[in-house]
């Protein structure tokens, strides 16, 4: 499935600037380095849109390199990130805030 365009919703850049303050709490500069890194991997749905599995309904991807998922769907050519949610919160929780982000 060739993707076009990538667009992030307000949710999941609102996700992004989560993660990313936890990660400057941890230590000055991860943060932004946390940020780098997950912009990069949404950027990669331009080629990899489309492959991952789906769970909920939205096609989950992996980060690379923090355990994190986006959350994402693909309307005609263009992928939708609907959510950036930490892999290592409570199930229940990433369900609650998926089921939230498909209404």
């Amino acid at each position: 499935m060739k993707v076009k365009d990538v667009y992030i919703m307000k949710e999941a850049v609102d996700d992004l600037d989560e993660g990313k303050a936890f990660y400057d709490l941890q230590e000055s500069g991860v943060g932004e380095y946390f940020w780098d890194c997950l912009i990069a991997d949404i950027e990669s749905l331009r080629l990899y849109g489309g492959i991952h599995r789906k769970k909920l309904g939205m096609y989950q991807m992996l980060a690379k390199r923090f355990p994190y998922a986006i959350y994402y769907e693909i309307v005609e050519d263009i992928a939708y990130v609907a959510a950036i949610l930490p892999m290592r919160r409570n199930p229940e929780w990433i369900i609650h805030k998926l089921e939230e982000r498909r209404k």
